[in-house]
């Protein structure tokens, strides 16, 4: 996990400091925007690494990763003077933060003891790994990649819409790409409300002491959905972003610009962390293997006959 962690650090670090080198220079509005976007990230980073040293609650990033992204494209909109593509992106954001603001509150994440919630399972999973329980190790890993990795990823990947200021009229096409992102939007909903439906009432089957029939004996959703691909919820989330880039292709003309930086970072993220999320999964159900080899993990472009 270490070799994972510190290539996606240097990804943060290398990328777009080239994206921004070799790209159009940022307007002086532009790059008042962003400085003033820097410091939200920088303060906001530093909070969730200190309240989860207080509060050995790892997920203090988890509670944002739905909120922020609203401010940060809702102060580029209104930085702009209202502009309409702005607007249009802002009441995307603000439609897609409120699902799963909504999602991940119902799992338990928020609470009026801010610092507690549910934490993500993964955490303790990796901490309790060799490498990671020497105290020191922990506490940098937590400082550098959960608060200040993830909290500057969700900024990148909203900056599209910083690249987007002082494009072109709004169009056609950006309608276009508003329905692909809300129908992203909606199969998110669909794929979180099914996996939600499942591991309730698996949950309530084995509190009540009763059987649990062969669609729940195997631990993990695999149908509707989870039967196309096995991430539909980070493929879905994935696919919202990298649509939200489009819009600054549309706003500068340009089909690549430095605002792609954050869609590949998210991407390489999700990689990474299915990766360890299915290494958690397969040694937990028994049938998970046979599972991974039956259907394509993001992309249902490719599916494996099981060898068993």
């Amino acid at each position: 996990m270490w070799k994972t962690a510190l290539f996606l650090l240097l990804t943060i670090i290398v990328l777009p400091f080239f994206a921004f080198r070799f790209s159009e220079p940022l307007t002086d509005l532009q790059y008042a925007v962003l400085m003033d976007l820097v410091m939200i990230y920088i303060v906001a980073a530093g909070a969730c690494f200190i309240v989860s040293l207080f509060s050995n609650n790892y997920s203090q990033v988890d509670k944002l990763w739905s909120v922020i992204p609203i401010a940060y494209v809702w102060i580029i909109a209104i930085r702009s003077g209202y502009e309409p593509r702005l607007l249009l992106m802002a009441a995307l954001v603000t439609i897609w933060g409120i699902r799963l603001t909504y999602n991940f509150s119902r799992r338990g994440g928020y609470s009026l003891k801010f610092w507690t919630g549910e934490e993500d399972y993964r955490w303790a999973v990796l901490r309790a790994k060799p490498e990671f329980r020497a105290n020191w190790k922990w506490t940098l890993f937590n400082l550098l990649f959960i608060s200040y990795y993830q909290m500057g990823l969700i900024l990148l990947f909203t900056l599209p819409a910083l690249q987007s200021m002082n494009g072109g009229p709004l169009g056609l096409f950006d309608y276009l790409l508003a329905a692909i992102f809300l129908g992203f939007v909606v199969l998110e909903t669909i794929a979180d409300q099914q996996q939600w439906v499942f591991q309730k009432e698996k949950n309530r089957l084995r509190a009540l002491g009763q059987p649990l029939p062969d669609k729940y004996k195997k631990g993990f959703v695999s149908t509707g959905l989870w039967g196309v691909v096995r991430h539909p919820n980070y493929a879905s989330e994935q696919a919202i972003w990298i649509t939200f880039y489009f819009f600054s292709v549309i706003a500068t003309g340009l089909w690549l610009n430095w605002s792609v930086i954050g869609a590949i970072l998210l991407v390489l993220l999700f990689r990474g962390s299915s990766d360890f999320s299915e290494g958690i999964s397969a040694g937990k159900y028994s049938e998970y293997s046979t599972y991974q080899e039956k259907v394509a993990r993001f992309l249902p472009l490719r599916v494996r006959k099981s060898s068993r």
